[in-house]
Formats: C-alpha cells, sequence, structure tokens
C-alpha cells in the first residue's frame, strides 16, 4: 500500500490557503504541512476540523486512516524562515514532499490611479520580497524533495503559487502590487521551463475573494468591483481550490496562470 502523498502550504490557517489545505486533506486524502505566520490557535483549529471532515468522508468505507498534519510556523517573506521551512516540512514526513502550495502576498492599498500613491520604495521592496522573491526561495528550498516525489512517482511533483488578476489586468490595491504579480506569473513559467519534465509549475490568479482580507476593502469599492466582473459575482476560494486541485492532478499541465475572476478581465 503506498504512503499517502505530502503537501506544504504556506499561509494557510485562513482564507484561501485553509481552503486549499481542505481540499487536499479532505478530498485528496493527502498528508499535510500547514504553515502559519502569528495565529497557532487558528491553525490547529484549522489542522483539528480537517482532520474529523476528513474521518467522516472516510466513515463506512472501513479505512479509518486519520490524516497526519503538522503546524510549522515561519515567516515566509523572509528568506532563511523559507529554506528551514521546507527542510522542517520535509522532516516531518521522512523527506518527502510531493505538492507544494506558495500561497503568499503582501500589499499596502494605494490609489492605483495615483502615480503620486505608487512610487513609495518600501512599497515596492516589500512588494518584490513577498510576491516575487518568496516563491523562488521556497521553489529552491522545496526542489530537492519534488525531484524525489518525481522519482517515486513520474509527474506527482507539483509546485502552485498564488499569483492575481491584478498581475494580469492593471489594477488592483497598488501599482506595485499588480507588477510585482505579474513578475510572479512570469517567473511561474521561467520555473516551468528549467524544472521540466520532472516539476510541474503553475499559478492561479484569483480576482477579489471575500476573505477577512477582501472584506477589509470599503463597500463602495466591493460593489464597484463586483460590477466589473462580467459575471456580475465573486469567485469563492473554493473555486480556487478547484483550479489547483486540476493543477495537482493532472500530470500534464505546467507554466499556466488560471485566472479565477468571474470574468473582471475580460
Amino acid at each position: 500500500m503506498s504512503l499517502p502523498k505530502v503537501a506544504l502550504i504556506t499561509a494557510a490557517s485562513s482564507g484561501l490557503g485553509a481552503a486549499i489545505a481542505r481540499m487536499l486533506v479532505v478530498d485528496l486524502g493527502m498528508n499535510a504541512v500547514i504553515n502559519y505566520h502569528r495565529n497557532a490557535a487558528r491553525a490547529e483549529e484549522l489542522a483539528r476540523s480537517l482532520r474529523e471532515e476528513r474521518v467522516a468522508r472516510l466513515a463506512g468505507s472501513g479505512d479509518g486512516t486519520t490524516p497526519e498534519i503538522r503546524l510549522i510556523q515561519a515567516d515566509v517573506s523572509s528568506k532563511s524562515d523559507i529554506y528551514s521551512l521546507a527542510e522542517k516540512a520535509a522532516a516531518a514526513f521522512d523527506g518527502r514532499l510531493d505538492v507544494v502550495i506558495s500561497n503568499v502576498g503582501w500589499t499596502q492599498v494605494r490609489n492605483f490611479a495615483d502615480i503620486e500613491d505608487g512610487v513609495d520604495e518600501d512599497d515596492w521592496d516589500r512588494c518584490y520580497a513577498a510576491n516575487v522573491k518568496s516563491h523562488l526561495w521556497l521553489f529552491h528550498a522545496c526542489k530537492p524533495y519534488l525531484l524525489e516525489s518525481n522519482k517515486r512517482d513520474e509527474g506527482s511533483a507539483v509546485f502552485v503559487s498564488t499569483a492575481s488578476v491584478a498581475g494580469v489586468k492593471p489594477s488592483g490595491s497598488s501599482l506595485p502590487y499588480a507588477v510585482t504579480k505579474s513578475a510572479l506569473i512570469h517567473l511561474i513559467k521561467s520555473l516551468a521551463i528549467i524544472s521540466a519534465p520532472d516539476i510541474r509549475v503553475n499559478s492561479v490568479s484569483p480576482g477579489i475573494l471575500l476573505t477577512e482580507w477582501g472584506l477589509s476593502f470599503p463597500q463602495e469599492r466591493l460593489d464597484a468591483a463586483k460590477k466589473a466582473n462580467k459575471l456580475g459575482r465573486f469567485a469563492t476560494v473554493e473555486d480556487v481550490a478547484e483550479q489547483v486541485r486540476t493543477f495537482v492532478v493532472s500530470r500534464t499541465i505546467t507554466g499556466q496562470n488560471a485566472v479565477i475572476d468571474a470574468g473582471f478581465s475580460l
């Protein structure tokens, strides 16, 4: 009997990261490492609920296996923390990592249309560090483990980053955010070329999601964004998680950026 695959999900204690973790653990039956930055209690509650949901899903099947979930604190905007996280995550499962979800980003809300509000150097530096370099460092840190995954099961190794529709259509919370998310999408395509055929590398680009972060925007801004979405509604974290599932399960998709934005970028 083959052992369950192991997934590492960064920034996973809530919002999109938690939805992706739920899909990987409950739906696909993977073991998981859930990374969190500050809120240990929230991460612990998520791990508890995922274990219970997976066991309930298997009720009556004769398989009473409880998924193994490890929680690791790390600041994934820090290069040293990222490399330490990858090492600890693999060590928690005897050196195994099959799926890595790089779900991290940073922005400072500005007026996108006002260039005077878009030239703060600290914004640019922090956006570039979180939205581009952190994904590169995580890929590099996890690469040896993903290569081993491919040796065990050809095509199984996959790395997925969270980008943004702001990286596809100039828009969003700030100019540096949009530009660095666009850079991330290009990075992902580059890594897909560099790491083929052993590791598949893809990204997802959500529009506004009504997470804790999305709901922090003024209501008038949310109303305007919803009106601009051609479908007249917002995508959900579950919609994005379903796309991530496709990237994880399909063994012939690499170098792709999937836009999940209810038609905003059309």
